[in-house]
């Protein structure tokens, strides 16, 4: 094919090939396009996040309205953005109904069953699997990690909660990640290049996964972390890198145990509480037996997030433009 003329008209710029073929393109998204002036976009990585420490949250910790989420295109996409940048959103209003947390994620994409089913009980049981069901405290964690991929987005909903403690906890796992690197650089590359492996195991399961704990992209970008102390699994690595890996691993779970990293809330019945499981650490304080604390919770996948929340922009700036043309 070869080029025989370009032309210009308004905001367009023509070219014909031959031997049969227009192209019609818009100069303003050739600007937006132009890879001598445009840099790569990754919406997943550390530069496109707000990180975030407890002190950013000084005023108030933000709750958006669940039936303004439900109803309002402007109130949805406020709440799907606090997803996007700061990595969670708590929704106030929550009707306290088991499967309600099922219909708050088809607001924004699809149920990612695990093998807890499509929701899962957070309570006390008998000869638990998990430690999350029982009433002792849990450290920073994200959940999964010995999946791949891991569930993008974990849900919690609360139903009840009359218990002395069980204050939830949150932290920017990007944020902390950004910290290591800042404090020492070599433990970071250890934790981004070492693999290792998780892996859960019960009577009907067993999950593994190969992954570093640190994820990161071309430009050295944090994109994932994963931490669960609880889930990783026997380190067979080998002798001369084993001492080096405990170096890195121990800093960063140092860090992530700095109380001025952390926000420290109580969900009452009602609220829910979405957030980023491949960034935003959490936690729970352990609880008294006497009382009765309820949550459900569910995974979601942030593909579904962004793709809803993109549309929505884009529909809104269109009926935006539509008003403004009349």
């Amino acid at each position: 094919m070869t080029i025989t003329s370009v032309s210009h008209i308004d905001d367009l710029l023509i070219i014909d090939f031959a031997p049969e073929h227009r192209s019609v393109l818009s100069i303003d998204w050739l600007i937006k396009n132009c890879y001598c002036i445009n840099s790569q976009a990754d919406d997943r990585s550390e530069s496109s996040k707000s990180l975030w420490q407890k002190s950013s949250f000084e005023a108030d910790i933000p709750k958006h309205n669940y039936p303004d989420f439900c109803a309002l295109p402007e109130a949805k996409i406020a709440t799907l953005q606090s997803v996007k940048d700061d990595g969670f959103a708590i929704l106030s209003d929550v009707p306290c109904e088991a499967g309600e947390i099922l219909n708050v994620v088809a607001e924004f994409g699809f149920v990612r069953h695990t093998n807890y089913g499509p929701l899962f009980e957070v309570r006390t049981t008998v000869n638990a699997n998990n430690l999350a069901f029982t009433n002792r405290g849990l450290g920073c964690h994200l959940d999964n990690p010995y999946r791949d991929p891991v569930p993008g987005i974990q849900l919690l909903h609360c139903l009840q909660s009359s218990t002395v403690g069980g204050d939830s906890i949150l932290q920017d796992g990007f944020m902390a990640a950004n910290l290591l690197r800042e404090e020492n650089p070599q433990h970071f590359d250890t934790l981004s290049q070492q693999w290792i492996n998780y892996r859960f195991q019960d009577a009907d399961t067993d999950l593994q996964a190969r992954v570093p704990m640190l994820e990161v992209n071309d430009k050295k970008e944090i994109i994932k972390v994963r931490f669960n102390n609880r889930s990783i699994a026997t380190l067979t690595l080998p002798p001369n890198k084993v001492t080096a890996f405990y170096a890195a691993y121990r800093h960063y779970a140092e860090i992530l145990e700095r109380k001025e990293l952390q926000i420290t809330f109580k969900l009452t019945p009602g609220e829910l509480i979405l957030f980023d499981n491949t960034r935003i650490m959490h936690a729970r304080t352990a609880f008294s037996d006497a009382g009765t604390r309820h949550l459900q919770g569910a995974y979601s996948d942030l593909d579904g997030l962004y793709s809803t929340l993109s549309l929505l922009k884009s529909q809104l700036l269109d009926s935006q433009n539509a008003q403004n043309q009349k």
